[in-house]
């Protein structure tokens, strides 16, 4: 905890967030989200079914006595719908910190930014702690600080295309100008893009395709767990500069005459 990840106030070891979706067993869903190191699980609201069987509920994979649950509002293409949604997952489990997406188009899933921005307005004022999800526009990140929320996640690229993050320079401007948390969220697709992330110097990172559909997800969730951790340790220790020219590893003074 030397190095915490802080959000509303509240202190995490794991920079590494990972969603709940899209494993193929509850058992593959524990075994990952156990090998990722994750502390806080995003969840979708229907995905938590309260008269599940016991052994089949996500409460039981992912006990919420253990996991930080952080309820979005996937799906949602209006402020309306998406300030509903998580109006009950209040009502429901007494979360506050939630994730905030309105989708504005079902084809790319790229967020409707003048819909999130409404949305994130309303909950805000209901005491709602907001994580929001949006494009890697350092305007639109600047108005969202601007209302209050609690971080900003802006997309690497388009969600479940693993593309990796398409805009560093975005994404800098964006970490550059924030006062709050910045988490990447959406486009990874590989442990790389992960350190890629933390190397720009994101405070996080939330992913659920790049885990979930991997060909073995336990150890590609441990792959993205080291690779946040080293990201994050490179960012802090601040990388060499880049030159056009060679640089000699070894001291061009005091050699031994042969």
């Amino acid at each position: 905890m030397r190095d915490p990840l802080i959000i509303a106030g509240r202190t995490f070891s794991s920079r590494l967030l990972v969603g709940t979706g899209k494993y193929k067993d509850m058992p593959q869903t524990k075994a990952a989200i156990a090998a990722s190191g994750a502390e806080i699980v995003t969840v979708a609201l229907r995905r938590i079914d309260l008269s599940a069987p016991e052994g089949e509920s996500l409460q039981t994979a992912i006990p919420p006595e253990h996991y930080t649950y952080l309820p979005n509002s996937a799906g949602c293409y209006t402020a309306e719908e998406a300030v509903r949604t998580l109006r009950l997952a209040r009502e429901l489990g007494g979360w506050t910190l939630v994730k905030l997406e309105v989708i504005g188009d079902p084809k790319s899933l790229f967020p409707d930014v003048e819909e999130t921005l409404k949305a994130a307005q309303t909950l805000v004022k209901e005491g709602f702690e907001v994580m929001v999800y949006t494009n890697d526009d350092p305007i639109a990140a600047r108005k969202f600080e601007a209302l209050g929320v609690a971080a900003i996640m802006p997309l690497a690229a388009p969600i479940g295309s693993g593309l990796g993050i398409q805009n560093p320079l975005n994404i800098e401007l964006i970490v550059a100008q924030s006062t709050v948390p910045v988490l990447v969220d959406a486009g990874v697709g590989t442990a790389s893009d992960a350190a890629i992330a933390m190397e720009l110097g994101c405070d996080g990172v939330l992913m659920n395709t790049a885990i979930a559909e991997a060909q073995d997800p336990v150890r590609m969730a441990q792959a993205m767990k080291l690779a946040v951790e080293a990201g994050r340790l490179a960012y802090l220790a601040g990388r060499m500069p880049k030159r056009i020219s060679a640089s000699a590893s070894s001291p061009q003074t005091g050699l031994i005459a042969v």
